[in-house]
């Protein structure tokens, strides 16, 4: 770990089409993120990442980029990003960009180049088979479509086609090895990406499918592993307070391959489902954690999770996330005091937490067309809801010219309605914000230790000093065991520790410092 700003980072995802339109064409630009900053300072988040804003086709919503180095002009200017970066910091808060490190749009200048029939400097930039109709030893590919005599392999999408990082081990007359002359030419034009923004002022970044560089790599993802520490390397050189976050969901290999963070992601039947999302894994049925009464057990997340943890507590972060704009929103199936109790334990987790924009009031999952790419994501990525006024105070353009249609519900949540509720979603999310930042055993480094996880009891964990205790039932709770609980600093509902006795009402939660 090189970035020591992240032992108290909190950070804010921002969907920028969806966040706020500061020129009224009906989709969220830089500027419009530039004026919302204080609202993410006070919310209580230090730290934002921006998914991808590059020039781009948007047949993936900007993850397939057009040019690297060019900000979307649907969002504004390469010199609004500089100056986001710029009043950021002012700030004192750091800005993660989205690099999409692994496929190019099939419109970027160097795909137009590599398909080509005569050779030129881009030709190996990307993986192409020796045959129209020949295969492409078992990666998915596309072919038909260039006057090039090959096949050309995919990282995603089909108009993502993926960048040549080589192969692990070659097989085929038309594989090159991953050090070989191409692939370094590619992971040193990567490197340039990354200097450009970094030189701007961009404090690091968010990879996408980080794992997913060197092709028929092996289990323990060797050959993608080599690049990203050689990646490191320059970034400890030229740039040490630069972060980066994995889209890897394995932080044992990820935070060894040098990166800072790595998200535990929500996969189907993974731990982290089971919190919120278990409704996945039964048709009929809800038995994530924090929904109240559904009959959810803590293990099944911290079997996965602890074992997870202690691999790679010394090397870096796992980052837990409330939502992203590939999952759908939490609200979907909890009410506000389910999110309050499940907020509540991401936050006084190890690691360095993500909160998606919108989830802190509460935003809904809307079923919805795809949208560029999204398909069941679109719901996820609808306009931030700010006010009671015109499109909800994301956009004064016309409600048809919206990049996506806000929340027609009448009760649909909005800040400034929730401002004015001490007891709402968002002054709760505010309180733990400010209590993660004012003490240091809620930071990403403090350790962890469970001390009750029995289902039918309190959950209760420790941070340093602090000791933090949970029910997310419909009924009171007790454990009888000596704690050295004194003042209470944060709590939800009723919890009480007299004689030895602990005692949580209905969905409670508090924190308590010996």
């Amino acid at each position: 770990m090189s970035a020591k700003w992240l032992k108290n980072a909190v950070f804010y995802e921002i969907y920028p089409q969806s966040f706020y339109d500061s020129d009224n064409d009906g989709i969220g630009d830089i500027n419009g993120i530039i004026q919302k900053l204080d609202y993410i300072k006070e919310l209580g988040c230090n730290a934002i990442w921006i998914n991808p804003c590059f020039d781009s086709p948007f047949k993936d919503a900007g993850y397939d980029v057009r040019d690297y180095k060019k900000v979307a002009p649907r969002y504004g200017t390469n010199e609004d990003l500089v100056r986001l970066f710029e009043t950021a910091h002012e700030k004192n808060m750091h800005v993660l960009l989205d690099l999409v490190a692994g496929h190019t749009s099939e419109e970027h200048p160097w795909f137009l180049q590599s398909s080509k029939a005569e050779r030129n400097e881009y030709s190996d930039r990307y993986i192409w088979s020796d045959f129209c109709f020949g295969s492409a030893d078992g990666l998915p590919y596309i072919g038909g479509e260039c006057e090039r005599d090959g096949t050309y392999i995919l990282n995603f999408f089909k108009c993502q086609p993926a960048l040549n990082y080589g192969f692990l081990n070659v097989t085929k007359p038309w594989q090159t090895p991953m050090n070989g002359p191409a692939a370094i030419k590619t992971r040193e034009a990567l490197k340039d990406i990354m200097r450009f923004w970094l030189e701007k002022g961009c404090d690091g970044f968010r990879v996408d499918m980080a794992a997913s560089l060197v092709k028929h790599d092996d289990d323990k993802k060797t050959g993608t592993s080599a690049i990203w520490r050689d990646v490191r390397r320059m970034l400890e050189c030229e740039f040490p307070d630069a972060a980066m976050a994995a889209e890897w969901n394995d932080p044992g290999l990820s935070l060894r391959a040098g990166y800072d963070m790595d998200f535990y992601l929500n996969v189907t039947g993974n731990g982290y489902s089971t919190l919120v999302r278990d409704y996945e894994n039964h048709e009929n049925e809800d038995h994530s954690y924090f929904k109240k009464d559904a009959g959810g057990n803590i293990n099944r997340f911290l079997d996965e999770y602890m074992d997870r943890y202690e691999d790679s507590k010394d090397t870096g972060y796992i980052s837990l996330i409330t939502c992203n704009h590939d999952t759908i929103r939490p609200r979907y199936n909890m009410d506000h005091r389910e999110l309050k109790l499940f907020y509540s334990f991401i936050f006084t987790m190890p690691g360095v937490p993500f909160l998606y924009y919108g989830d802190e009031i509460g935003m809904r999952y809307q079923k919805l067309p795809t949208k560029e790419g999204g398909y069941f994501r679109t719901g996820s990525r609808t306009p931030m809801q700010w006010n009671e006024g015109k499109n909800l105070g994301f956009s004064d353009a016309d409600a048809d010219k919206l990049y996506l249609p806000v929340d027609p519900s009448k009760d649909a949540p909005t800040v400034s309605s929730q401002e004015k509720d001490p007891d709402s979603l968002l002054n709760t999310v505010k309180k733990l914000l400010s209590l993660r930042s004012a003490q240091e055993d809620l930071q990403s480094d403090a350790g962890l230790k469970f001390i009750c996880t029995e289902p039918g009891r309190p959950l209760v964990y420790q941070r340093g000093s602090l000791f933090i205790v949970l029910n997310t039932g419909g009924k009171e709770v007790s454990l009888q065991k000596d704690l050295p609980l004194a003042e209470k600093l944060f709590g939800i509902g009723n919890t009480s520790y007299e004689k030895g006795r602990l005692t949580l009402g209905a969905q409670s939660f508090a924190v308590y410092k010996s």
